[in-house]
């Protein structure tokens, strides 16, 4: 496994081992980048479903305006999820040296937060 501790005198497989343990941290951080990006993109399904339900409310099709929002909110508990998957698949390929990634458990109990409070969100959107 590589390290990112040099030897005195490193030869040239130690700077390439060194190198491929850095790439190996910054990829680990691209991956919780990722996934913050894609909980932000389920909750901005959220927040649209919350402006559709608004917006349309008024309407003489109030059950179209509910029925749209609950899709977007299903999408977005589909996109907390689609995120916990890819996040596991990539940190099981990778190595941590110098960075202390963040834990599966963290990124599926906050993945699981969401999911709850999507769901709570879509029930009283559909009783109003």
């Amino acid at each position: 496994m590589p390290s990112t501790d040099l030897p005195e005198s490193p030869d040239s497989i130690d700077l390439a081992d060194t190198r491929t343990a850095w790439a190996e941290d910054r990829t680990m951080l691209a991956n919780e980048r990722t996934f913050a990006g894609w909980m932000r993109t389920g909750m901005a399904c959220i927040a649209l479903a919350l402006g559709l339900k608004a917006v349309f409310q008024d309407t003489q099709y109030p059950m179209i305006a509910k029925a749209v929002s609950e899709i977007f909110i299903l999408v977005g508990i589909i996109i907390f999820w689609a995120a916990v998957t890819k996040s596991r698949k990539t940190r099981a390929r990778m190595s941590e040296h110098d960075v202390a990634a963040q834990s599966n458990n963290q990124m599926l109990v906050l993945a699981s937060i969401l999911t709850i409070a999507a769901i709570a969100t879509g029930v009283i959107l559909w009783l109003l």
